[in-house]
Formats: structure tokens, sequence, C-alpha cells
């Protein structure tokens, strides 16, 4: 007898296997798709009434009963049945309990693999701004953070090594730049996220007279994706948000990187705020920076997501493959990850407590001033090689005395250069440093200061 629970069992001559089932089933994890699900179909369902495919009774009818699984779906009182193998399908047979054949009609010109993937696309646009929001609540942390240390001193670096002293407000902004990139990257996308595919059907459309302009109107969308098999088997946009998913967890895995180097001892730069770390089980004094370590530890699990789909895709045939249902979970799982890493991280930046005077200090190791020591002397006349050679022997001589350059008396840095006056400590103060980098994007506090004030604008 029929299984009329499926909607293809009628070909089949034997059930399912209950192994099969489980491996097959979707539901566990595409429910959350639920509620878009009833958006496409309220959408497809009144197109159909209005172009005279289905009665306007059945269309009122199938509002209404979506509307009540909608309720049931926010109440929790649900039931989700592996039997019925994805949200689809559960809400459908749902549907066609309560108000009859008018449930069976909705699924007229219309096939699982272009519901599915304006359901995901309905989804994933949601969630792209979320995203959004979230970098932006980030930004402000970051900006917070900044204005407070515009002036702070601190050692930049390169290769880890004692560069030039740049201010902390400087530093920070780094970060606000590359969630920038990172925000203009997910509106972007969103672009190619916004083209309805329903309407292309199983993968050549359908005969009967549908207008998807309307649906896509009605549902917000930009425009229809203009060919039926591309519509039904492109991930491309799945691809593309968790590509720039990837990118936003890799620059947060480097600011946790430096968040947990600077809140060691052998640094002790910044405290992080004692409800976003963890002790030891054995080591009593231990204060562990486990939310910067677990950002660095999953921006490896999105970074796979990332590798998964793009595997999944590799040699996919058109049109639909039921490789597509494994698109979710890494999908899912990246969204998850980021939207609450952006919130955790948000926070985390509001109870930053920074060490201006270890700031300061390290900025004295390793010489940070010796580059503008060799820009002085060319602006004496010198060529700046000539500069960078003599430079490099006044650093040999204040290494070995065991002091910084701006403690050699004028008589010792002279020996290296008749050009070097006694105007030359303005230039090897750390104050003088940051100050004469006064141009935009430079590390003066009064470009930093600047540089915030156009960022806050740029985000308001």
């Amino acid at each position: 007898m029929q299984d009329k629970s499926k909607s293809w069992s009628g070909r089949f001559h034997e059930p399912v296997a209950e192994l099969v089932k489980r491996y097959t089933a979707s539901v566990d994890f595409d429910k959350r798709l639920a509620e878009f699900d009833i958006q496409g179909s309220l959408a497809h369902a009144q197109m159909l009434g209005q172009q005279g495919i289905i009665s306007v009774a059945d269309v009122n009818a199938i509002e209404t009963g979506l509307a009540e699984i909608l309720a049931e779906i926010r109440a929790g009182q649900f039931e989700w049945l592996l039997d019925l193998e994805d949200v689809h399908l559960n809400i459908e047979k749902r549907l066609t309990d309560k108000i009859g054949d008018a449930g069976k009609r909705l699924h007229t010109g219309r096939s699982r693999n272009d519901q599915v993937a304006t359901d995901v696309r309905l989804w994933l646009r949601s969630v792209s701004d979320e995203v959004v929001a979230g970098i932006r609540g980030l930004q402000t942390s970051i900006l917070d953070l900044a204005e407070q240390h515009f002036d702070t001193v601190m050692p930049g670096f390169t290769h880890l090594q004692v560069a030039q002293p740049v201010t902390f407000g400087h530093h920070l902004l780094a970060y606000f730049e590359m969630l920038q990139r990172d925000a203009e990257r997910f509106v972007d996308a969103r672009k190619r996220i916004n083209r309805l595919p329903l309407g292309a059907a199983a993968l050549a459309g359908t005969s009967y007279p549908i207008d998807r302009e309307q649906v896509a109107r009605t549902l917000g969308f930009d425009g229809v994706c203009r060919n039926s098999l591309d519509a039904v088997s492109d991930r491309d946009f799945a691809i593309e948000f968790t590509a720039a998913a990837a990118l936003l967890m890799t620059h947060l895995s480097r600011f946790s990187e430096e968040l947990i180097l600077w809140s060691s001892p052998r640094f002790a730069f910044v405290d992080i705020a004692d409800r976003f770390c963890t002790g030891s089980s054995i080591m009593p004094q231990k204060k562990n920076p486990d939310v910067p370590e677990l950002v660095r530890g999953k921006t490896g699990r999105v970074n796979g997501h990332l590798v998964a789909l793009l595997t999944l895709m590799k040699g996919q045939p058109l049109a639909y493959n039921k490789d597509n249902q494994e698109d979710k979970e890494p999908l899912f799982d990246t969204a998850d990850t980021l939207l609450v890493t952006l919130q955790i991280y948000a926070d985390m930046l509001r109870g930053i407590k920074v060490d201006k005077a270890n700031m300061r200090q390290a900025a004295f190791e390793g010489y940070a001033t010796a580059t503008d020591l060799a820009d002085y002397l060319v602006k004496k006349g010198m060529p700046f090689r000539d500069a960078h050679e003599v430079v490099a022997l006044a650093v040999r001589h204040a290494v070995d005395k065991r002091c910084d350059l701006s403690d050699l008396p004028l008589a010792e840095l002279q020996q290296f250069s008749a050009q070097i006056s006694d105007d030359v400590y303005a230039v090897l103060t750390l104050e003088g440093s940051l100050a004469s980098r006064d141009h935009i994007g430079g590390t003066a506090p009064r470009q930093v200061k600047l540089a915030i004030a156009a960022a806050r604008q740029l985000i308001a």
C-alpha cells in the first residue's frame, strides 16, 4: 500500500529502511528554516491565487493553516517527525492535516529543490544582516577603547620584534579597518544571496503560468535567478558567506593572539576581565585567557566549513543532487559561531584594562626610535643609506652600554655623525617619534583622534 506521508512513495515497491531514513533525514537540523519556509510558502500561495492557479478559498485556508503552524512552532508545540524527512514535508503534512486538499495544492508549481534554495537564501539574508550588526557592535567597542588610549604609547612590532613606537589607539584601529572590510564583504555577498530561486521547480521551470517577479517582490528579493538549472543547484552564495566568515574569524584570531600575548606576565600590557577567563585545576595562580584562545580555535572550525562546502560542490553535475543537503550543517554552524563570537568579543573589549606604564616601558626596549634618528640625519642632508649605517653603529654602541639611544650623551652620538646636534633628543623621545607621524594613517595622537571621529561617522 502506498505510504501517503511521502511525496514520492507511489513509485516504490518497498519502504525505506530505518537506517536509511535516519541517514537521509535532515529535519533535525533544517527545522531551523521553518519560519522562512512558511514565509516562502505564503508568498508562493498568494501568487498561485492571483494567477488563478488555485482558488482564493484555497489561498485563505493555506494562510490560516500556516499561521497556526507558525504559532505551534514558536510555542515549541510542533511535532517534528523523522519519517517526514525534512522541514518542508513536516510543515506540508501538518498543513494538509489541518486544511485538507487545499494543503496539497500548496506545492503546485514548485519542488523541494527550489523551495529549500529559497529557504536557505531567506535565512542567510537575515543572518547576514545580523552579522553586519554584530561587526558594528564590535567596531564600536574598538573605537571606545581606542578613544581612551589615543595617545597611550606602546611598541609596534614587525617579526614580533620591537620596531617603532605607536599608540595603542592606532594599533586598535588596524582591527577596525579589517572589520570594515569584513562588513563590506557581507554587504556585497548579500546582493548575490538576495536572488529568488523559487519557480525553477525541480530543474526546468514549470508549465503553470507563475509570476516569479511577484514572489520576489513579496519576499523582498532584488530579482530572480535567471536560469532554472543554476537556481536549484547553486550554492555559491553559501560558500561566499562562509568565505567572508572565515576571513572575519581569521582577523579575530589575529586579535586574539595579541590579547593572549599581551595578557601574559612577559608582556603585561592588558588585563582581561575575569568573566572571560578561567583558572587551572592544579595551578591556583593561573588566569587563562579562554575566550581569545577559543576564538583562535574556532577559526579553524570555520575555515574547515569553508573547505567542506567547496569540496561538496566541486564534483557535482547539474542540476540538484542530494549532496546539497550537506550544505546546511557547516553553514548553520558557521553562522552560529560567528554571531556569538562577535557578541562576546565586543563585550570582552569593554572589560579590557590597559597597563600604560608597562606598554611605555616596552617601547624603550629594542631601540624603537632608531628610524627617527635616521630620518633626522636625512633631514640634515645625509643620504638615507648612509644615515641607516650611522644609526646602526650608534645602536650597537648603545647595546654595548646597555642603554637607550636617548640616554647617550651628545658627544658620544656625535662620534657617529657631526651633523647630530642637541635638537636630536626631541626626535629620540617616544612622544617626539609619535608626533612626527602626523599624516593620514599615521600614529600621531592627533591623527588617531581624527581617525576615530571618521570611523564613528562611517558606522553611524
